[in-house]
């Protein structure tokens, strides 16, 4: 049994997102953490901080490493994160001089922001995908019924009729508009995270900026100077987050309202009732509407987590890590049971 319903044996089923998911499973953590340490090896070793063949030897042993998962448990319950049980292991995998010269200037809170860059990135990218292709799906809706007729309703009751690509559009548009947010976040939002032990890269003296920069395109992510108090770009993420869940959720209530007026929409499959056999109930549509309301309210938790004293916040970190991946679980969610209703549109409008 899970606590997540993300992760929950059965209710991952209604609300999970395997595609998502993986991204943010214990594997796939801690081989971008390692990823970090390899590339932050490399980047040192091409201006001279530490020598070529430790920083061949680290890299070479992050590529295979495996870690004992009942140990980084222990180490995380006593030192408040991961990392330095992670290193400590990895210096014994390593041995010898190459041992002395991994995380060299690093502090945990580098590799562990800097892993989450890592996936957020590919967070985005299957996102934006998963955007553009709801997108198309309800062009090609609209291209079908979108001159058949509706009828518009405001404040819940009866207004005046309206069509079918009106409705549309009101579903469509803003999943453009969040699209193009994910791509304008991309160009410099996902930032390597690189500061040592109080943002400053003492170790490093005047290469730091250098290094900083080979690392930055060892990762694939954007160089920008240690951020690591500066919460913003994750508050920005989750903003765009609650938006696309949002949106998916007016989307939700719309079809649910459709399927209880009748005669208006048409869809394939649907939820059973264990009671009454004659019943679909709109189960994808009811679970969006769900999703939505839940970042929402994770949404002013992000908001907290902006608040950390000083050049390191211990409570406000570790908020991020209790509300961030489920808010991500949820978007990816959303965007599938989304992709799933519009499949399953059969008839819409008279």
């Amino acid at each position: 049994m899970s606590v997540s319903a993300f992760e929950h044996p059965f209710l991952s089923g209604l609300v999970g997102d395997d595609e998502t998911g993986k991204l943010f499973s214990a594997q796939v953590e801690i081989g971008a953490m390692l990823a970090f340490e390899a590339g932050l090896a490399r980047a040192e070793a091409a201006f001279g901080v530490i020598p070529a063949d430790a920083a061949e030897r680290i890299s070479a042993v992050c590529s295979t490493f495996q870690p004992d998962m009942a140990g980084l448990r222990q180490g995380t319950g006593r030192d408040g994160v991961v990392v330095a049980e992670l290193v400590k292991q990895l210096r014994g995998a390593l041995g010898g001089e190459a041992g002395k010269h991994v995380h060299f200037g690093a502090t945990s809170q580098d590799v562990i922001d800097t892993a989450l860059m890592i996936r957020l990135k590919k967070v985005c990218i299957l996102f934006i995908e998963r955007l553009a292709a709801l997108e198309k799906a309800f062009g090609e809706i609209d291209a079908k019924f979108g001159t058949r007729a509706l009828m518009g309703h405001t404040r819940m009751q009866a207004a005046i009729p309206i069509t079918v690509s009106d409705r549309i559009r009101a579903w469509r548009d803003p999943l453009t508009r969040h699209r193009r947010r994910l791509d304008a976040f991309s160009e410099n939002g996902f930032a390597v995270q690189f500061g040592g032990a109080a943002g400053t890269l003492e170790k490093l003296g005047g290469k730091a900026a250098e290094v900083r920069e080979a690392l930055a395109r060892e990762l694939l992510l954007t160089d920008a100077p240690q951020w690591q108090s500066q919460r913003d770009r994750l508050a920005e993420f989750a903003g765009i987050l609650a938006l696309i869940s949002g949106s998916l959720g007016k989307l939700g209530q719309d079809v649910a309202l459709l399927a209880e007026i009748g005669g208006e929409m048409e869809l394939a499959g649907g939820g059973g009732s264990s009671a009454m056999a004659h019943k679909q109930n709109p189960v994808a549509a009811e679970v969006l509407v769900s999703l939505g309301r839940f970042n929402a309210v994770q949404l002013s938790g992000m908001q907290q987590a902006m608040v950390h004293e000083q050049e390191r916040s211990g409570a406000a970190w570790t908020l991020e890590w209790l509300i961030l991946p489920p808010m991500v679980m949820a978007t990816g969610a959303s965007l599938r049971l989304a992709a799933e209703l519009a499949g399953n549109v059969r008839s819409l409008g008279k």
